[in-house]
């Protein structure tokens, strides 16, 4: 198997999970991965809200209404966005965590979504990056899993919402999406099999 690029978006108050483990697991399979936000270049590090802390932010389920929040790890992007060029990948993935709901405004970052869609090629979204997915408008008549209250962006964007165990995902034509981190085992393998990795025991 040749290895494949895979541009990863993610962005300030991104989940720490969503960013950490997708990242350093895609480049223990052999792939080369090259994470980038908007506004920041190779070596900054995203942010999040919490105080000044240039860290991600850790969203976990505690019996709450919707997700708690805690300061994360550091991350730093080994890739610059304004760099990032849709034909030069293979594949896309896209972090989730609160970084959507600002990264949708940028107009680039949809060009983006657009191209890895139309094009075919695999798109890994977990988590409210399905809130990139609708504004792009690339899932009308897909089947599309997401945190839950992202489930009226899916419907209105034409997509079929996947109400799944937050432990599954999903997999509809390129696309391969879940509902938030305990999913990583199942996003991540479905992901890999769009992509042709084979990993043998």
């Amino acid at each position: 198997m040749a290895a494949k690029k895979i541009l990863f978006l993610t962005g300030d108050f991104a989940e720490d999970y969503e960013t950490m483990v997708p990242f350093q697991a895609l480049q223990a399979v052999g792939h080369v991965v090259d994470a980038v936000c908007p506004d920041r270049k190779a070596g900054e590090r995203i942010k999040t809200a919490i105080g000044e802390r240039i860290k991600t932010a850790i969203h976990d389920f505690e019996g709450d209404q919707t997700y708690t929040e805690k300061p994360g790890h550091l991350f730093a992007l080994n890739a610059s966005f304004d760099d990032a060029d849709p034909r030069q990948y293979d594949a896309l993935a896209i972090a989730g965590g609160r970084a959507p709901e600002y990264l949708r405004l940028n107009p680039k970052v949809i060009d983006i979504v657009r191209q890895f869609a139309e094009a075919g090629k695999p798109v890994a979204a977990i988590c409210h990056a399905a809130q990139l997915l609708a504004a792009a408008d690339v899932i009308r008549g897909k089947r599309i899993s997401a945190y839950p209250a992202c489930a009226p962006e899916v419907k209105l964007a034409g997509g079929d919402y996947a109400d799944i165990p937050v432990d599954a995902a999903i997999t509809d034509g390129n696309f391969v999406t879940a509902p938030a981190w305990p999913a990583h085992p199942e996003w991540l393998r479905q992901f890999l099999v769009l992509l042709g990795t084979r990993i043998e025991l």
